[in-house]
C-alpha cells in the first residue's frame, strides 16, 4: 500500500508546474514578450487530429485489404499524415515559437549564471502558449497514431488482422466439385492412374482451402486413419486432398503409378518443388520428403446425380505447417 500511495501521489505531482523563483521575474528579460496567439495554436490542434485521423485511416485501409486503389489508398493517407504533422511543425516554429533578434554578439555568458538563464528562457517562451496541455497531448496522439502507421505493415508477416484465416476453407457439407470451367465432376469421370484437380462450386479458385487432388484408389490398398470410415470419405474408392503441400505451399501436381509391377514403388501424390511424397491410400500419409504432416483429406459423398460432393471440411487446417500444427 505505501508503494501504492506513493507511485499516485507522484502521478499527481508530475503535471503541476514549479512556480518561476521570484528572482527569475525580476530579471531583464532575454526572450522579447509577445502576445499569445489562439489561432496559431488551433490551427496546430487542428493540423495533429488531421494527422492523427490520417495515420488511423491508413491502418483501417491496411487492415482490410479488400479495398479498391488499395496500393495508391495506402500512400495518400500515409502521406497526409505526415504532411499534416510536418506543417503542425512549421506553425509551431513560425508562429508560437518566440524569434530573438540580436545585432551585437552576446556577451560572454558567467558560468554561475547559465542554467539559470536556460530555465528563465524556457519559462519565458512557454507563456505565449495558452493551451500547452492540449497541445501536449494532440501531439502525443498524432505521433502514437503515426508509430502505429509505421509498424502495421509488420503485420504482412502473418495473419495478424485476421488469425483464423489460415483454418477457414470454402468447403461445407453439399458444395459440389466442379474442374477449372466450373463443369460438375462425376465419379464415373474419375479413371485409376489419373490424377485430377477439383475446386468448389460457386468459390474463388484462388483461395488457399479450394484446390483438390482427386484420385481412385483399389479397394484392397485403401488403408484410412482411425475414424475414417471409407464409405464417408473414400466412397467408390475415390479419394480428396488438399492440392496445397503441407511443406511449402506448393500445388500437388504429380501422381507417380506404378510402370513395371510388382518391381515399381505404390501410387503416390507428388509435390514437384521439394518432393514430399503421399501415399493416397493410407490418408496421404508423408512416405519421402521434407512434408511434416499428411495432406488434409476432404470427406465426399456420391449425389444422386453423379456428381462428386463435399460431405463436410477438411481433416485439419489446410497449407504449410507453423506452430501448433506440425506434426508427422
Amino acid at each position: 500500500m505505501r508503494w501504492l500511495w506513493s507511485a499516485l501521489a507522484l502521478l499527481l505531482g508530475r503535471g503541476r508546474r514549479e512556480p518561476i523563483a521570484p528572482s527569475a521575474v525580476e530579471r531583464p528579460r532575454i526572450v522579447p514578450r509577445e502576445d499569445p496567439s489562439p489561432r496559431a495554436e488551433l490551427a496546430v490542434l487542428a493540423l495533429l487530429g488531421l494527422a492523427t485521423v490520417a495515420a488511423v485511416a491508413f491502418i483501417v485501409v491496411y487492415v482490410l485489404d479488400r479495398l479498391p486503389s488499395q496500393t495508391q489508398l495506402l500512400g495518400l493517407t500515409l502521406g497526409l499524415a505526415f504532411a499534416f504533422l510536418s506543417a503542425a511543425l512549421v506553425v509551431t516554429a513560425r508562429r508560437l515559437v518566440p524569434v530573438e533578434e540580436v545585432s551585437e554578439p552576446y556577451p560572454e555568458p558567467q558560468p554561475s549564471a547559465e542554467a539559470d538563464e536556460i530555465v528563465q528562457i524556457l519559462d519565458e517562451s512557454g507563456e505565449r502558449v495558452t493551451r500547452r496541455r492540449l497541445l501536449k497531448v494532440a501531439a502525443a496522439g498524432a505521433g502514437a497514431t503515426l508509430g502505429a502507421a509505421l509498424v502495421v505493415p509488420a503485420a504482412s508477416l502473418g495473419p495478424v488482422a485476421y488469425p483464423d484465416a489460415l483454418r477457414r476453407s470454402p468447403w461445407r457439407r453439399g458444395l459440389r466439385l466442379v474442374d477449372s470451367n466450373g463443369r460438375p465432376i462425376r465419379a464415373g469421370d474419375i479413371e485409376g492412374k489419373s490424377l485430377y484437380t477439383a475446386f468448389p462450386r460457386g468459390a474463388s479458385h484462388e483461395e488457399l482451402g479450394s484446390p483438390l487432388v482427386v484420385v481412385r484408389v483399389e479397394g484392397t490398398r485403401l488403408d484410412l486413419p482411425d475414424g475414417r470410415d471409407p464409405d464417408l470419405w473414400a466412397p467408390e474408392g475415390i479419394v480428396a486432398y488438399s492440392k496445397i503441400c503441407t511443406h511449402a505451399g506448393c500445388a500437388v501436381s504429380l501422381y507417380r503409378t506404378p510402370l513395371y509391377e510388382p518391381t515399381s514403388k505404390s501410387p503416390a501424390l507428388v509435390c514437384p518443388c521439394h518432393y514430399s511424397t503421399f501415399d493416397p491410400a493410407t490418408g496421404a500419409g508423408v512416405i519421402f520428403g521434407p512434408a511434416g504432416r499428411p495432406l488434409p483429406q476432404l470427406p465426399l459423398e456420391v449425389g444422386a446425380d453423379g456428381t462428386l460432393r463435399a460431405r463436410g471440411d477438411f481433416s485439419e487446417p489446410v497449407g504449410p505447417s507453423w506452430w501448433g500444427v506440425r506434426r508427422r
